[in-house]
């Protein structure tokens, strides 16, 4: 079962930008769909942003247009960048993996916090 790090979370400034990263532990040439959760205190879990194998992107209204995802099989990894953060986009965010439309693997989350 692939293994899923994310990184790049952290504290910005309302407006700013930020770069996520996942990386997987071996080929996602063959996974169907990965992307990108978050879950902010009290709230529910929202998908963000998915990409699949045939480089099909879909992303959640309130991101869209000031978010891309892409994916890098040759480097395993799957990219979330966010700009015109806002005080909103604060979660813990965490990569997924989809395949046969099973979640087959999800990293350990990596915190963002835009401050206002």
């Amino acid at each position: 079962q692939v293994q899923l790090v994310e990184s790049g979370g952290g504290l910005v400034q309302a407006g700013g930008s930020l770069r996520l990263s996942c990386a997987a532990s071996e080929s996602i040439f063959n996974i169907d769909a990965m992307g990108w959760y978050r879950q902010a205190p009290g709230k529910q879990r929202e998908l963000v942003a998915v990409v699949t194998n045939g480089d099909s992107r879909n992303y959640a209204e309130s991101v869209k247009g000031r978010s891309t995802i892409f994916r890098d099989n040759a480097e395993n990894t799957v990219t979330l960048q966010m700009f015109s953060l806002k005080s909103e986009d604060t979660a813990v965010y965490y990569c997924y993996a989809v395949q046969n439309g099973v979640y087959v693997s999800w990293g350990q989350g990596t915190q963002v916090t835009v401050s206002s």
